[in-house]
Protein backbone atom coordinates (compact mmCIF):
# COMPACT_ATOMS: atom_id res chain seq x y z
CA UNK A 1 0.00 0.00 0.00
CA UNK A 2 1.53 3.49 -1.54
CA UNK A 3 1.17 6.15 1.34
CA UNK A 4 0.17 9.38 -0.04
CA UNK A 5 3.24 11.84 -0.43
CA UNK A 6 2.91 15.25 1.53
CA UNK A 7 2.62 18.12 -1.03
CA UNK A 8 5.56 20.32 -1.59
CA UNK A 9 5.28 23.80 -2.85
CA UNK A 10 8.49 23.81 -5.43
CA UNK A 11 8.10 27.45 -6.76
CA UNK A 12 7.59 28.40 -2.93
CA UNK A 13 11.10 26.34 -1.68
CA UNK A 14 12.81 28.04 -4.47
CA UNK A 15 11.39 31.83 -3.95
CA UNK A 16 12.66 30.77 -0.10
CA UNK A 17 15.74 29.89 -1.43
CA UNK A 18 16.53 32.92 -3.54
CA UNK A 19 15.78 34.93 -0.31
CA UNK A 20 18.57 34.08 1.77
CA UNK A 21 21.15 36.77 1.98
CA UNK A 22 18.63 38.98 -0.82
CA UNK A 23 18.65 42.76 0.06
CA UNK A 24 14.63 43.11 0.50
CA UNK A 25 13.18 46.15 1.59
CA UNK A 26 9.55 46.28 2.86
CA UNK A 27 7.56 49.50 3.02
CA UNK A 28 4.99 50.35 4.99
CA UNK A 29 4.31 48.78 8.75
CA UNK A 30 0.64 47.95 7.98
CA UNK A 31 -1.48 44.51 8.72
CA UNK A 32 0.07 42.62 6.10
CA UNK A 33 3.74 43.72 5.99
CA UNK A 34 3.86 42.47 10.07
CA UNK A 35 3.76 38.86 9.46
CA UNK A 36 6.21 39.18 6.37
CA UNK A 37 8.40 40.98 8.31
CA UNK A 38 8.72 37.62 10.44
CA UNK A 39 8.71 35.43 7.72
CA UNK A 40 11.86 37.25 5.73
CA UNK A 41 13.95 37.10 8.84
CA UNK A 42 13.57 33.36 9.22
CA UNK A 43 14.62 32.98 5.49
CA UNK A 44 17.98 34.74 6.30
CA UNK A 45 16.86 37.80 4.35
CA UNK A 46 19.05 41.38 4.04
CA UNK A 47 15.85 43.68 5.22
CA UNK A 48 15.39 47.18 5.59
CA UNK A 49 12.23 48.73 6.82
CA UNK A 50 10.67 51.96 5.32
CA UNK A 51 7.88 53.98 7.02
CA UNK A 52 6.66 57.56 6.67
CA UNK A 53 5.25 57.40 10.45
CA UNK A 54 8.10 59.01 12.57
CA UNK A 55 8.89 56.34 15.46
CA UNK A 56 7.08 57.51 18.42
CA UNK A 57 3.83 57.04 15.90
CA UNK A 58 4.71 53.42 15.28
CA UNK A 59 3.73 50.62 17.85
CA UNK A 60 6.56 50.25 20.29
CA UNK A 61 6.58 46.36 20.14
CA UNK A 62 6.61 46.40 16.14
CA UNK A 63 9.68 48.99 16.73
CA UNK A 64 11.61 46.20 19.37
CA UNK A 65 10.79 43.28 17.02
CA UNK A 66 13.02 45.57 14.05
CA UNK A 67 15.50 46.33 16.58
CA UNK A 68 15.25 42.27 17.73
CA UNK A 69 15.97 41.55 14.37
CA UNK A 70 18.99 43.88 13.65
CA UNK A 71 16.72 44.88 10.55
CA UNK A 72 18.07 48.52 9.19
CA UNK A 73 15.16 50.89 9.35
CA UNK A 74 14.20 54.21 7.75
CA UNK A 75 11.28 56.51 8.79
CA UNK A 76 10.00 59.41 8.76
CA UNK A 77 8.58 62.33 6.03
CA UNK A 78 11.41 61.14 3.52
CA UNK A 79 12.13 57.78 4.52
CA UNK A 80 12.48 56.54 1.21
CA UNK A 81 15.22 58.72 0.24
CA UNK A 82 17.61 56.04 1.12
CA UNK A 83 15.40 53.33 -0.96
CA UNK A 84 18.49 52.86 -3.13
CA UNK A 85 20.18 49.03 -4.28
CA UNK A 86 17.62 46.81 -3.17
CA UNK A 87 17.19 43.81 -5.39
CA UNK A 88 13.15 42.64 -4.05
CA UNK A 89 10.95 45.62 -2.54
CA UNK A 90 7.51 44.50 -0.86
CA UNK A 91 5.56 48.05 -1.08
CA UNK A 92 2.43 48.52 1.05
CA UNK A 93 -1.00 48.65 -1.16
CA UNK A 94 -0.81 52.84 0.07
CA UNK A 95 2.85 53.14 -1.04
CA UNK A 96 1.60 53.43 -5.38
CA UNK A 97 4.29 51.75 -7.45
CA UNK A 98 4.47 55.47 -9.31
CA UNK A 99 6.63 56.79 -6.03
CA UNK A 100 9.50 58.36 -8.10
CA UNK A 101 11.82 56.15 -5.48
CA UNK A 102 10.08 53.24 -6.72
CA UNK A 103 10.94 53.85 -10.23
CA UNK A 104 14.12 54.66 -9.83
CA UNK A 105 14.39 51.51 -8.05
CA UNK A 106 12.81 49.76 -11.07
CA UNK A 107 15.20 51.08 -13.65
CA UNK A 108 18.31 49.83 -11.36
CA UNK A 109 16.96 46.44 -11.74
CA UNK A 110 14.79 46.16 -8.51
CA UNK A 111 11.60 43.48 -8.46
CA UNK A 112 8.61 45.83 -7.31
CA UNK A 113 5.96 44.18 -5.73
CA UNK A 114 3.52 43.17 -2.88
CA UNK A 115 2.56 40.87 -0.49
CA UNK A 116 -0.79 39.98 -2.13
CA UNK A 117 1.00 39.84 -5.68
CA UNK A 118 3.76 37.23 -4.26
CA UNK A 119 0.74 34.85 -2.78
CA UNK A 120 -1.01 34.61 -5.83
CA UNK A 121 2.57 33.93 -8.07
CA UNK A 122 3.50 31.35 -5.58
CA UNK A 123 0.22 29.14 -4.28
CA UNK A 124 -0.50 26.24 -5.82
CA UNK A 125 -4.54 26.17 -6.15
CA UNK A 126 -7.44 28.26 -7.46
CA UNK A 127 -7.69 31.62 -6.86
CA UNK A 128 -10.84 34.34 -7.02
CA UNK A 129 -10.27 37.65 -6.84
CA UNK A 130 -13.26 40.76 -6.60
CA UNK A 131 -12.98 44.52 -6.68
CA UNK A 132 -14.53 47.24 -7.84
CA UNK A 133 -15.59 50.49 -6.10
CA UNK A 134 -18.65 49.26 -4.02
CA UNK A 135 -19.55 46.21 -2.69
CA UNK A 136 -16.77 43.90 -2.93
CA UNK A 137 -16.22 43.24 0.91
CA UNK A 138 -19.77 41.74 0.87
CA UNK A 139 -19.25 39.77 -2.37
CA UNK A 140 -15.95 38.19 -1.42
CA UNK A 141 -17.25 36.92 2.00
CA UNK A 142 -20.52 35.74 0.20
CA UNK A 143 -18.04 33.63 -1.50
CA UNK A 144 -15.40 32.38 0.75
CA UNK A 145 -18.89 31.35 2.41
CA UNK A 146 -20.62 29.67 0.02
CA UNK A 147 -17.21 27.64 -0.75
CA UNK A 148 -16.38 26.91 2.46
CA UNK A 149 -20.05 25.72 3.34
CA UNK A 150 -19.60 23.46 0.07
CA UNK A 151 -16.43 21.73 1.85
CA UNK A 152 -13.41 23.30 0.40
CA UNK A 153 -10.64 24.24 2.14
CA UNK A 154 -10.93 28.19 1.53
CA UNK A 155 -8.80 30.83 2.73
CA UNK A 156 -9.66 34.43 2.98
CA UNK A 157 -7.04 37.43 2.46
CA UNK A 158 -6.79 40.55 0.41
CA UNK A 159 -8.29 43.39 2.02
CA UNK A 160 -10.36 41.27 4.57
CA UNK A 161 -9.11 38.29 6.79
CA UNK A 162 -5.76 37.44 7.31
CA UNK A 163 -2.09 38.05 5.55
CA UNK A 164 -1.78 34.61 3.29
CA UNK A 165 1.57 35.07 2.24
CA UNK A 166 2.85 33.10 5.25
CA UNK A 167 0.21 30.71 4.87
CA UNK A 168 1.67 29.04 1.37
CA UNK A 169 3.75 26.19 3.10
CA UNK A 170 0.27 25.02 4.50
CA UNK A 171 -1.76 25.92 1.23
CA UNK A 172 -2.34 22.77 -0.73
CA UNK A 173 -3.40 22.50 -4.58
CA UNK A 174 -7.22 21.54 -4.09
CA UNK A 175 -7.55 24.11 -1.68
CA UNK A 176 -9.12 27.69 -2.63
CA UNK A 177 -8.11 31.83 -1.73
CA UNK A 178 -10.76 34.30 -2.35
CA UNK A 179 -9.16 37.31 -2.15
CA UNK A 180 -10.72 41.20 -2.32
CA UNK A 181 -8.24 43.07 -3.77
CA UNK A 182 -8.35 47.52 -4.15
CA UNK A 183 -7.14 49.33 -7.02
CA UNK A 184 -3.81 49.90 -5.04
CA UNK A 185 -3.21 46.38 -4.53
CA UNK A 186 -3.90 46.05 -8.31
CA UNK A 187 -1.98 48.61 -9.72
CA UNK A 188 0.68 47.10 -11.89
CA UNK A 189 0.31 43.37 -11.04
CA UNK A 190 1.42 41.08 -13.71
CA UNK A 191 -0.51 38.40 -12.54
CA UNK A 192 -4.23 38.02 -12.28
CA UNK A 193 -6.95 35.26 -10.47
CA UNK A 194 -8.20 32.29 -12.57
CA UNK A 195 -11.52 33.18 -11.65
CA UNK A 196 -12.11 37.68 -10.78
CA UNK A 197 -15.23 39.97 -10.52
CA UNK A 198 -15.71 43.73 -10.55
CA UNK A 199 -18.86 44.76 -9.23
CA UNK A 200 -18.76 48.00 -10.80
CA UNK A 201 -16.61 51.15 -11.32
CA UNK A 202 -17.42 54.57 -10.31
CA UNK A 203 -15.14 57.73 -9.38
CA UNK A 204 -13.04 56.43 -6.04
CA UNK A 205 -9.88 57.41 -4.69
CA UNK A 206 -9.02 60.47 -6.81
CA UNK A 207 -7.38 61.99 -3.52
CA UNK A 208 -4.62 59.19 -3.81
CA UNK A 209 -4.87 57.78 -7.65
CA UNK A 210 -3.63 60.30 -10.27
CA UNK A 211 -6.81 60.71 -12.31
CA UNK A 212 -9.56 58.30 -12.83
CA UNK A 213 -8.26 56.76 -15.94
CA UNK A 214 -5.25 55.41 -13.39
CA UNK A 215 -8.01 53.86 -10.86
CA UNK A 216 -9.57 52.27 -13.89
CA UNK A 217 -6.52 50.95 -15.24
CA UNK A 218 -5.69 49.58 -11.76
CA UNK A 219 -8.85 47.68 -11.76
CA UNK A 220 -8.36 45.82 -14.94
CA UNK A 221 -5.61 43.95 -14.19
CA UNK A 222 -7.75 41.86 -12.39
CA UNK A 223 -8.51 39.75 -15.54
CA UNK A 224 -5.63 41.24 -18.12
CA UNK A 225 -3.45 38.45 -17.22
CA UNK A 226 -5.95 35.62 -17.00
CA UNK A 227 -5.77 33.04 -19.71
CA UNK A 228 -8.48 31.45 -21.86
CA UNK A 229 -9.20 29.63 -19.39
CA UNK A 230 -10.13 32.33 -16.90
CA UNK A 231 -13.41 33.30 -15.47
CA UNK A 232 -14.59 37.32 -15.20
CA UNK A 233 -17.52 37.99 -13.82
CA UNK A 234 -18.58 41.58 -14.73
CA UNK A 235 -21.51 44.41 -14.65
CA UNK A 236 -24.07 44.57 -16.95
CA UNK A 237 -25.04 47.75 -15.72
CA UNK A 238 -22.20 49.84 -15.23
CA UNK A 239 -20.80 51.37 -18.37
CA UNK A 240 -17.29 50.86 -17.80
CA UNK A 241 -17.29 47.42 -16.71
CA UNK A 242 -19.29 46.27 -18.96
CA UNK A 243 -17.07 47.63 -22.14
CA UNK A 244 -13.86 44.89 -20.38
CA UNK A 245 -15.78 42.54 -22.01
CA UNK A 246 -13.56 42.93 -25.16
CA UNK A 247 -10.57 42.99 -23.45
CA UNK A 248 -11.04 39.57 -21.69
CA UNK A 249 -8.99 36.68 -22.43
CA UNK A 250 -11.55 34.00 -21.33
CA UNK A 251 -15.07 33.66 -20.48
CA UNK A 252 -17.58 36.24 -19.03
CA UNK A 253 -20.44 35.95 -16.96
CA UNK A 254 -23.05 39.04 -16.85
CA UNK A 255 -24.84 40.30 -13.74
CA UNK A 256 -27.50 42.57 -13.87
CA UNK A 257 -30.60 43.82 -12.44
CA UNK A 258 -32.12 46.08 -15.17
CA UNK A 259 -31.18 44.12 -18.37
CA UNK A 260 -32.63 40.92 -19.89
CA UNK A 261 -29.75 38.45 -20.11
CA UNK A 262 -29.36 36.03 -22.54
CA UNK A 263 -26.38 34.34 -19.89
CA UNK A 264 -25.59 35.22 -16.55
CA UNK A 265 -27.55 36.28 -13.38
CA UNK A 266 -30.26 39.02 -13.52
CA UNK A 267 -32.71 40.60 -10.62
CA UNK A 268 -35.90 40.19 -12.29
CA UNK A 269 -39.52 41.34 -10.57
CA UNK A 270 -37.81 40.62 -7.08
CA UNK A 271 -36.48 37.52 -8.26
CA UNK A 272 -33.44 36.45 -8.79
CA UNK A 273 -33.10 34.13 -11.75
CA UNK A 274 -29.74 32.12 -13.73
CA UNK A 275 -30.05 32.45 -17.55
CA UNK A 276 -28.71 29.98 -19.57
CA UNK A 277 -29.13 30.85 -23.88
CA UNK A 278 -32.43 32.88 -22.99
CA UNK A 279 -34.10 30.43 -20.59
CA UNK A 280 -34.93 31.72 -17.13
CA UNK A 281 -34.41 29.63 -13.92
CA UNK A 282 -35.99 31.20 -10.90
CA UNK A 283 -33.20 30.75 -8.17
CA UNK A 284 -34.84 32.73 -4.81
CA UNK A 285 -37.21 35.69 -4.33
CA UNK A 286 -35.43 38.52 -2.81
CA UNK A 287 -37.91 38.80 -0.37
CA UNK A 288 -36.55 35.40 1.28
CA UNK A 289 -33.33 37.02 1.72
CA UNK A 290 -32.09 38.33 4.94
CA UNK A 291 -29.87 40.49 2.32
CA UNK A 292 -31.73 43.84 1.34
CA UNK A 293 -31.28 46.48 -1.09
CA UNK A 294 -30.55 45.69 -4.86
CA UNK A 295 -27.01 46.47 -4.81
CA UNK A 296 -27.05 43.34 -2.29
CA UNK A 297 -29.21 41.22 -4.67
CA UNK A 298 -26.33 41.70 -7.21
CA UNK A 299 -23.54 41.13 -5.27
CA UNK A 300 -25.55 37.84 -4.52
CA UNK A 301 -25.19 37.56 -8.18
CA UNK A 302 -22.03 38.52 -8.60
CA UNK A 303 -20.95 35.29 -5.71
CA UNK A 304 -23.23 32.88 -7.39
CA UNK A 305 -21.63 33.29 -11.04
CA UNK A 306 -18.08 33.18 -9.14
CA UNK A 307 -18.91 30.11 -7.61
CA UNK A 308 -20.95 28.37 -10.42
CA UNK A 309 -18.46 25.82 -11.68
CA UNK A 310 -17.53 24.81 -8.02
CA UNK A 311 -20.60 24.82 -6.27
CA UNK A 312 -24.24 23.76 -7.03
CA UNK A 313 -26.52 26.96 -7.14
CA UNK A 314 -29.27 25.65 -5.58
CA UNK A 315 -26.69 24.51 -2.61
CA UNK A 316 -25.56 28.01 -2.54
CA UNK A 317 -28.57 29.52 -2.05
CA UNK A 318 -29.33 27.50 0.95
CA UNK A 319 -26.69 29.16 2.38
CA UNK A 320 -27.35 33.24 1.16
CA UNK A 321 -30.63 32.73 2.11
CA UNK A 322 -29.40 32.93 5.80
CA UNK A 323 -26.63 35.26 4.67
CA UNK A 324 -27.28 38.64 7.61
CA UNK A 325 -24.70 40.66 5.91
CA UNK A 326 -20.95 41.93 6.95
CA UNK A 327 -20.68 44.56 9.73
CA UNK A 328 -20.70 48.13 8.97
CA UNK A 329 -22.85 47.41 5.61
CA UNK A 330 -26.07 48.14 6.79
CA UNK A 331 -26.04 46.69 10.08
CA UNK A 332 -29.28 47.14 11.78
CA UNK A 333 -27.07 48.18 15.54
CA UNK A 334 -30.73 47.83 18.00
CA UNK A 335 -34.49 48.76 17.47
CA UNK A 336 -35.03 52.23 19.69
CA UNK A 337 -38.53 53.55 20.88
CA UNK A 338 -39.74 52.38 17.41
CA UNK A 339 -37.11 53.48 15.86
CA UNK A 340 -34.31 51.48 13.61
CA UNK A 341 -30.79 52.61 13.85
CA UNK A 342 -28.16 51.25 11.06
CA UNK A 343 -24.83 51.16 10.84
CA UNK A 344 -23.41 51.74 7.07
CA UNK A 345 -20.00 52.90 8.24
CA UNK A 346 -18.37 50.97 4.89
CA UNK A 347 -20.48 53.34 2.83
CA UNK A 348 -16.78 55.78 1.90
CA UNK A 349 -18.22 57.19 -1.51
CA UNK A 350 -21.49 58.83 -2.85
CA UNK A 351 -22.53 55.69 -4.23
CA UNK A 352 -22.26 53.90 -1.74
CA UNK A 353 -24.59 56.12 0.59
CA UNK A 354 -27.44 55.96 -2.53
CA UNK A 355 -27.28 52.11 -2.28
CA UNK A 356 -28.04 52.33 1.39
CA UNK A 357 -30.75 54.67 1.12
CA UNK A 358 -32.23 52.91 -1.68
CA UNK A 359 -32.55 49.80 0.27
CA UNK A 360 -34.40 50.76 3.28
CA UNK A 361 -38.07 51.90 2.54
CA UNK A 362 -38.83 53.74 5.92
CA UNK A 363 -38.23 57.52 6.56
CA UNK A 364 -35.08 57.88 7.25
CA UNK A 365 -32.93 60.34 9.83
CA UNK A 366 -29.33 60.68 8.17
CA UNK A 367 -25.94 61.12 9.48
CA UNK A 368 -23.22 61.62 6.44
CA UNK A 369 -20.14 62.95 5.98
CA UNK A 370 -16.26 62.31 6.76
CA UNK A 371 -13.36 62.92 5.15
CA UNK A 372 -13.01 64.24 1.36
CA UNK A 373 -11.56 61.34 -1.49
CA UNK A 374 -12.45 64.77 -4.11
CA UNK A 375 -15.18 63.04 -5.18
CA UNK A 376 -18.51 64.49 -6.62
CA UNK A 377 -21.39 64.80 -4.21
CA UNK A 378 -23.89 66.06 -7.02
CA UNK A 379 -25.35 62.44 -7.61
CA UNK A 380 -26.29 61.80 -3.69
CA UNK A 381 -28.63 65.24 -3.96
CA UNK A 382 -31.54 63.84 -5.29
CA UNK A 383 -31.69 60.62 -3.15
CA UNK A 384 -31.19 62.54 0.04
CA UNK A 385 -34.33 64.52 -0.83
CA UNK A 386 -36.31 62.14 -2.07
CA UNK A 387 -35.61 59.51 0.70
CA UNK A 388 -34.48 61.70 4.13
CA UNK A 389 -36.68 63.48 6.57
CA UNK A 390 -33.95 64.77 8.28
CA UNK A 391 -29.95 65.42 7.40
CA UNK A 392 -27.20 65.16 9.48
CA UNK A 393 -24.16 66.27 8.34
CA UNK A 394 -20.68 66.03 9.98
CA UNK A 395 -17.02 66.10 8.66
CA UNK A 396 -14.86 67.46 5.88
CA UNK A 397 -17.34 66.67 3.31
CA UNK A 398 -20.34 67.61 5.24
CA UNK A 399 -20.07 71.26 3.58
CA UNK A 400 -19.72 69.30 0.06
CA UNK A 401 -23.14 67.05 0.49
CA UNK A 402 -24.74 70.58 2.03
CA UNK A 403 -24.00 72.48 -1.11
CA UNK A 404 -25.24 69.54 -3.18
CA UNK A 405 -28.10 69.06 -1.44
CA UNK A 406 -28.96 72.62 -1.18
CA UNK A 407 -28.84 73.95 -4.81
CA UNK A 408 -31.23 70.61 -5.69
CA UNK A 409 -33.70 71.63 -2.89
CA UNK A 410 -33.14 75.25 -4.67
CA UNK A 411 -33.75 73.45 -8.25
CA UNK A 412 -36.95 71.67 -7.02
CA UNK A 413 -38.43 73.92 -4.76
CA UNK A 414 -38.33 71.76 -1.48
CA UNK A 415 -37.37 72.79 1.75
CA UNK A 416 -35.12 70.10 4.31
CA UNK A 417 -33.70 70.26 8.03
CA UNK A 418 -30.13 70.20 7.92
CA UNK A 419 -28.39 69.97 10.82
CA UNK A 420 -24.30 70.52 11.22
CA UNK A 421 -22.46 68.50 13.91
CA UNK A 422 -18.56 68.29 15.10
CA UNK A 423 -18.45 64.88 16.12
CA UNK A 424 -20.07 61.55 15.77
CA UNK A 425 -21.37 61.59 19.22
CA UNK A 426 -22.99 64.91 18.96
CA UNK A 427 -24.83 64.04 15.64
CA UNK A 428 -26.58 60.75 17.13
CA UNK A 429 -27.87 62.49 20.37
CA UNK A 430 -29.07 64.95 18.09
CA UNK A 431 -30.47 61.78 15.76
CA UNK A 432 -32.15 60.14 19.10
CA UNK A 433 -34.08 63.79 19.70
CA UNK A 434 -35.41 64.00 16.01
CA UNK A 435 -36.33 60.61 15.50
CA UNK A 436 -39.65 59.39 15.73
CA UNK A 437 -41.18 55.80 15.74
CA UNK A 438 -41.32 53.68 12.52
CA UNK A 439 -38.21 55.48 11.18
CA UNK A 440 -34.47 55.03 10.87
CA UNK A 441 -31.60 56.29 11.57
CA UNK A 442 -28.99 55.68 8.82
CA UNK A 443 -25.38 56.11 9.84
CA UNK A 444 -24.06 55.90 5.61
CA UNK A 445 -21.11 59.06 5.40
CA UNK A 446 -20.49 58.20 1.65
CA UNK A 447 -17.20 59.83 2.82
CA UNK A 448 -14.07 57.98 4.26
CA UNK A 449 -13.01 57.77 7.66
CA UNK A 450 -9.83 59.36 8.46
CA UNK A 451 -10.44 62.83 9.33
CA UNK A 452 -11.60 61.63 12.93
CA UNK A 453 -11.33 57.92 12.68
CA UNK A 454 -8.73 54.91 12.72
CA UNK A 455 -10.49 53.19 9.52
CA UNK A 456 -14.05 52.32 8.72
CA UNK A 457 -14.22 49.99 11.61
CA UNK A 458 -13.21 52.17 13.88
CA UNK A 459 -15.81 54.79 12.95
CA UNK A 460 -18.67 52.10 12.92
CA UNK A 461 -17.40 50.61 15.75
CA UNK A 462 -17.89 53.93 17.83
CA UNK A 463 -20.85 54.46 16.37
CA UNK A 464 -22.63 51.09 17.12
CA UNK A 465 -20.94 51.51 20.79
CA UNK A 466 -22.73 55.13 21.19
CA UNK A 467 -26.13 53.63 19.47
CA UNK A 468 -26.17 50.92 22.24
CA UNK A 469 -25.50 53.42 25.13
CA UNK A 470 -28.65 55.65 24.28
Amino acid sequence: MRLKMDYKNEKLEQFEKELQNKKVAVIGLGVSNIPLIDYLYSKKAQVTIFDDKEEDKINKEIIQKIKDYNFEYSLGKNSLSKLKGFELIFRSPSCLPTRQELEEEKKNGATITTEIEQLMKLAPCKIIGITGSDGKTTTTTLTYEILKNAGYKTYLGGNIGIPLFTKLNEIKPEDIIVLELSSFQLMEMEISPEIAAITNITPNHLNVHKDYQEYIDAKKNIFLHQNENGILVLNADNEITVNFKKEANGKVILFSSTKKLEDGFIVEDGIIKECNEGIRRHIIETKDLKLKGVHNYQNICTALALTKILVDTDKAIEFIKDFGGVSHRLELVRNLDGVEWYNDSASTSPTRGISALNAIDKEIILIAGGADKNLDYTPIAKPIIEKVKKLILIGQTATKIYDAVKKELEEQNKKLDIYMCDSLKQSIDLAKRLSKPGQVVLFSPASTSFDMFKDMYDRGDKFRNEVNKL
